[in-house]
């Protein structure tokens, strides 16, 4: 008992000294837990950075969470998501024109090589990296195009080199994921001339289409008459002399009967018992004898009237 009495009178001396020591390392502890209790939130990745031992841990990247780290050491947080960043460029042309770009980079860090990243270049890699890059690219592909080829074919141009500086980009531990080209700007007065030149262009193009194809539907109408021209002369030949007529009206009153229409054919009084306006035994009951026709003229009559009763089906 005794033994026991002098260890809690040790203990009651000792009380006070470790209530306040307690209450010192509590008020510290407050004092520095923002060093001390890091919390990484969602899409968020940090970087170790240890006075003592190594500096900064490149070999591990750390994940969402609570960390505790000791007082004297970093952790510097990344935000590890896709961002895009708007970015405005004024560049000069090969004939020395301003032209204003308007831009978005989307970008984010190499999970992987976070360590690396912070060590090599720093939380402010968009500044020191990725806007230098692209804007030495642009600025070295646009002063060597005219206006024209600008507003023409410049964006494809300008795209081919956007990618090669996004390769430059990547082997610093960069991940762009695309430059987005929004808007071209040229001077007001450099781009209305420009669309006049375009607009007569295209309507130049567009006569000479014309012409073109005029061109093709006259040849395909001078093959036409040849075709009848030839076919006629293989009749007038095929024909016995004076019987084209009587060969026509037969022609002409099948396609009548074969017409779905309503109709009423009034029948000639000669032997061959055809049309009246094609009886070519019939006298003609003019006063006066008609004047001679010429064959070419009697067969382009002739086919004339077999192409309007063929329409009139």
């Amino acid at each position: 008992m005794k033994a026991f009495d002098k260890l809690k009178q040790r203990l009651d001396k000792l009380t006070i000294p470790l209530q306040v020591l307690l209450l010192i390392f509590l008020l510290l502890f407050i004092y520095f837990s923002p060093s001390i209790v890091i919390t990484i939130k969602s899409g968020e990745a940090g970087v170790f950075w240890s006075r003592f031992f190594g500096g900064t841990q490149v070999d591990q990247v750390y994940p969402e969470g609570i960390h505790l780290i000791f007082p004297w050491d970093e952790m510097v947080i990344y935000n590890a998501r896709l961002r895009a960043r708007e970015h405005e460029l004024e560049v000069l042309t090969k004939t020395g024109l301003n032209v204003q770009l308007y831009l978005s980079i989307r970008f984010r860090p190499e999970y992987r090589f976070l360590g690396l990243l912070h060590q090599k270049i720093g939380a402010n890699y968009l500044e020191v990296v990725i806007i230098p890059e692209v804007t030495a690219v642009l600025r070295e592909t646009i002063g060597t195009m005219t206006s024209d080829e600008i507003y023409t074919t410049g964006r494809k141009v300008i795209t081919i080199a956007i990618n090669e500086a996004i390769e430059q980009v990547a082997q610093r531990y960069i991940q762009v994921d695309d430059v987005l080209i929004k808007r071209i700007e040229l001077p007001p007065l450099v781009a209305e001339s420009i669309k006049f030149k375009i607009q007569q262009k295209h309507l130049v193009d567009a006569h000479k289409f014309v012409v073109e194809k005029e061109k093709i539907e006259a040849e395909r109408k001078r093959i036409e008459a040849e075709g009848i021209r030839d076919h006629l002369e293989t009749v007038a030949s095929a024909v016995p002399e004076g019987e084209i007529l009587t060969w026509r009206g037969i022609q002409a009153t099948e396609l009548l009967a074969q017409s779905n229409n309503t109709k009423i054919v009034l029948i000639g009084g000669g032997h061959e018992g055809l049309p009246l306006i094609l009886n070519a035994e019939s006298p003609s009951p003019l006063p006066y004898s008609p004047p001679p026709i010429s064959m070419g003229s009697l067969l382009e009559s002739m086919n004339t009237t077999v192409q309007k009763q063929i329409q009139a089906q």
